[in-house]
Order: C-alpha cells, then sequence, then structure tokens
C-alpha cells in the first residue's frame, strides 16, 4: 500500500506543484489550503507523513504541531515556512517537526527528506524551551547560507555534542555559541567565554583548569579555572587556533578521560561541560605546519558549522540595517533614521571586511551622530569611502598580481639579450616560476588565510594546500 502524504498550504501553486512531485514517486496526496482540513484528516488517522505550511488563514501551522504531536507522536511533520527566521526554526524543533524547510524550498531537497521521514522510527522530537520574545536572537538573515546555519542549529539544541564554529572575524561566531547554549539544556547554567589569543602562553593551563595555592611562583591563592566555572553549562574556546601545543595537548587529554587535573593539584575532577570552539584561521593549514595537533582537531570538529562573509550574503543587509538602527535607537532614545533605496544599494556594493561588526558600527555611528531623518547614499560614501566598484578589496589585489606578475616576466627577459632570447619551451618553465611569487602574493595579501587566497587564485583549498607543500613556500602571520 502507497504511503499517503497531507499537505497544507494557502498557496496553490505550491500545492500543484507538491502534488505532481509526490505522485511522480508513488505517493497518494491530499490537499487543502487551511489547518481545519488538515487536522480533521490528523484526528481521523489518516496520512503517514503532514507537509504543512506556516502561515495559513485560519490557523498558524507551528500552533497545531503540537496538538497533532499530542494525539499522533509517531506522525512526522515537515514545517515550511517563508519566515526564515532562526526562531521560526526552533520553534519547529521545539514542537517536535521532523524537517524544518525555509521557502523557497529545493524540491529535490524536500523530496529526500520525505522519502526519509517515513521509513520506520524516523521521526525523533525535540524537547527546547524557547525565550518568549524573538528579538533575544542575536542572529539576523533570511538569506540561504543562513537558513542552512539556522538548520544545523536546531538540530543541535538538544545534544551536548561539540561545535566548531569557523569564519572570518566579526561574522558573529560568539553569537551562534550563545544562541547555542541560551536554547539548549544547560541554559540555566553558566556560559563561559574565553579568547584564546588574549591569554598569555603561560598562564592559559592555570586560566582553564584553575590551579592550587603556591603551584607557583605568584599562586598566593587558591583559584578555580574556567572548566569548573563553566560546570553544567558551555565552556566557548575562541580562536582555538591561538591555543599553544602543550595546551591543546592537556585540553585533548580531557576530551579523551572526561576530567581534567589543577595545576599543582593531586586529584583530578570530572569535567561536565559542553564545548563550543570557534576560530578564524584555517586548522588544516596549522595542521600541516604542525602548529595544531590533528587529533584535537577531530575531537572538536564533531558539528562544524561555517558562517558566511557578509559578502556572500548581501540580500541580508536590509534586514541587518532595520535591526542595528532599531537596536540603536532604542538603546539610546533615539527616533530611528531611515536609510534610503540608492544608500542600500551604496551598501550592497561594499565588499565589508569586517563583516556583521561592521555593519552595525556603521549604523551606530549613522544613529548617533547624524541629524538626518533620512541616510542618503552621500552619507553612506562620507562614512564607508567606497566607489561604484563591486568589490575594491578585489579590485586593488588584481592590479597588485598583474603588475608583480608583469615585473616578474620583464626581469626574465631583461636577463637575455634581445639577439639571444630564452631557450624554447619557455611557456612550461616560466609557469612554476610565476606560480610560487602568485601564490606568495595571495597569500601575504589576505594575511596567511589559505581559505581567502583559494577563493583569490580560483583554486580548490587542497590543491593549493599541496602547492604551499610542493613548492615549500612559507606564509607569513
Amino acid at each position: 500500500m502507497s504511503k499517503v502524504i497531507l499537505v497544507a498550504d494557502d498557496d496553490k501553486a505550491i500545492r500543484i506543484v507538491l502534488s505532481k512531485a509526490l505522485a511522480r514517486e508513488g505517493y497518494e496526496i491530499k490537499l487543502t489550503s487551511n489547518a481545519a482540513n488538515l487536522w480533521e484528516w490528523v484526528q481521523k488517522g489518516e496520512g503517514d507523513l503532514v507537509i504543512s505550511d506556516v502561515i495559513m488563514p485560519d490557523e498558524n501551522g507551528l500552533e497545531l504541531l503540537p496538538k497533532i504531536k499530542k494525539i499522533r507522536p509517531d506522525l512526522p511533520v515537515i514545517i515550511m515556512s517563508a519566515q526564515n527566521t532562526l526562531m521560526t526554526a526552533l520553534k519547529a524543533a521545539e514542537r517536535g517537526a521532523y524537517e524544518y524547510l525555509p521557502k523557497p524550498f529545493d524540491l529535490n531537497e524536500l523530496m529526500a527528506i520525505v522519502k526519509k521521514a517515513i521509513l520506520p522510527k524516523a521521526n525523533l522530537s525535540a524537547t527546547i524551551q524557547l525565550h518568549d520574545d524573538p528579538d533575544d536572537l542575536p542572529l539576523i538573515g533570511r538569506s540561504s547560507a543562513m537558513q542552512a546555519t539556522y538548520r544545523v542549529m536546531a538540530r543541535l539544541m538538544t545534544s551536548d555534542l561539540t561545535v566548531m564554529i569557523t569564519g572570518e572575524s566579526g561574522t558573529g561566531k560568539e553569537l551562534v555559541a550563545r544562541a547555542l547554549h541560551d536554547f539548549g539544556k544547560r541554559k540555566n547554567a553558566p556560559f563561559v567565554a574565553i579568547n584564546m589569543a588574549a591569554i598569555p602562553k603561560e598562564l592559559i593551563e592555570s586560566e582553564l583548569f584553575g590551579h592550587e595555592k603556591g603551584s607557583f611562583t605568584g599562586a598566593d591563592q587558591k583559584s578555580m579555572g574556567h572548566f569548573e566555572q563553566a560546570r553544567g553549562g558551555t565552556l566557548f574556546l575562541d580562536e582555538i587556533g591561538d591555543m599553544p601545543l602543550e595546551a591543546q595537548t592537556r585540553l585533548l587529554r580531557v576530551l579523551q578521560q572526561g576530567e581534567y587535573m589543577p595545576v599543582g593539584a593531586a586529584k583530578s575532577i570530572k569535567a561536565d561541560v559542553r564545548i563550543i570552539t570557534a576560530t578564524h584561521r584555517d586548522l588544516q593549514s596549522l595542521i600541516d605546519q604542525g602548529l595544531f595537533r590533528e587529533d584535537l582537531y577531530y575531537r572538536l570538529n564533531v558539528v562544524p558549522i561555517a558562517l558566511p562573509p557578509l559578502r556572500h550574503r548581501k540580500e541580508d543587509i536590509n534586514d541587518l540595517c532595520h535591526h542595528f538602527m532599531n537596536k540603536i535607537a532604542t538603546e539610546n532614545n533615539l527616533t530611528p533614521k531611515l536609510i534610503d533605496k540608492k544608500a542600500l544599494e551604496v551598501l550592497k556594493k561594499y565588499s565589508w571586511p569586517g563583516n556583521v561588526r561592521e555593519i552595525e558600527n556603521l549604523i551606530s555611528r549613522l544613529a548617533i551622530l547624524y541629524n538626518e531623518e533620512v541616510i542618503t547614499a552621500d552619507i553612506i560614501l562620507q562614512e564607508i569611502n567606497i566607489d561604484d566598484s563591486d568589490n575594491l578589496g578585489k579590485k586593488h589585489n588584481s592590479s597588485s598580481l598583474q603588475t608583480s606578475i608583469r615585473s616578474h616576466l620583464e626581469r626574465y627577459f631583461d636577463a637575455h639579450d634581445k639577439s639571444d632570447l630564452p631557450p624554447s619551451g619557455l611557456y612550461s618553465r616560466i609557469l612554476p616560476e610565476l606560480e610560487i611569487p602568485l601564490i606568495e602574493l595571495c597569500l601575504n595579501s589576505t594575511n596567511g588565510n589559505q581559505i581567502k587566497a583559494a577563493e583569490l587564485l580560483g583554486l580548490n583549498r587542497n590543491t593549493l594546500r599541496k602547492k604551499i607543500k610542493d613548492h615549500k613556500i612559507k606564509i607569513s602571520k
């Protein structure tokens, strides 16, 4: 007997698309534009799976979801919504949705989820406790990149899995860590954040694990380490790539054995924390250079979350500007300013090297320092000094690369007399000679960031890493 899929969506076009796609897979389909019909079918025991929109004429799909799970807990429900926020994803997980998909959705992805959901015992409900105020959430954006992040976060809320957050400076890595804690099962315990780059090398072990009185010079009294301070809660280790190797070894031992020993102590202490780490550095490159332990990397990178830079999600700039303008205005008892259309267009042309942190700083200046009620493009241009190019950084880098390559070629030909040109086979010989300075220039321009350098070169990151190794290219920091 074929499986029956119940579809509830007030958008006729979506009902038609889903009906045709599901029918091609051999499913029976029952379609409705309202929650009342869906609820009636569920009460009668009909359907093997539900696909429901959130906003419908008579009832919110998220409000109906707990009622469905109460009478039919094993019935998987896929929630879809055009309200593409982290709160929507979290509410769907909290109320027992099998999966949440933002609109517009990928039809192939939805079909794959449907196949998986109707397998026996495939539905796993979540038990997240959410705050009442969605404005508490610091993550803003409806881009596809952020939607993918929200969905991963929603799945993590009921677990203690170790998470590694990667992304450029200013992308919001600590905000993600904080949200995972605040909406997770450890939310009532401490959240302790440490920036590894800010702790002197000789004090890291004491800071992390604590120390006994007299255990070293200057240890005048017993001190509690961050592992103990975060007991029962979350320990967020920011800039984990800056942790010295010796401290990495100690951290690995804690992760392996589940206990740690304060400096100078004779007895170990059981660790009870969830570990979340973050870094803007290429840890794989550090591993290749012997600066980061590979075994520790795999212990920490159980669930990776890669935050996109703002230049890769410029469709979120409107929402970010609106959010920060209202936030700053409220905090400073000001009337929020409007940002006109041309000003927004200028903002979208900027490359945002400082990411979300930079746009928040900009909006703070606009909200507080300007008397104008409407922020124009001219004001934006005064503040961030950009022109009409899509990305000044790339334009500058491209010019630098061309100059360097031309200079290298000119030196090569100048070494030979005009009447005595270099021997044949120039193409195959000159390419390796150009490749090294080209890679070095890209690495220098990205401060040693291999991900950015690979993007600039148009190479796969693994290909770039192999070339660096083969040519013995040193990476300056």
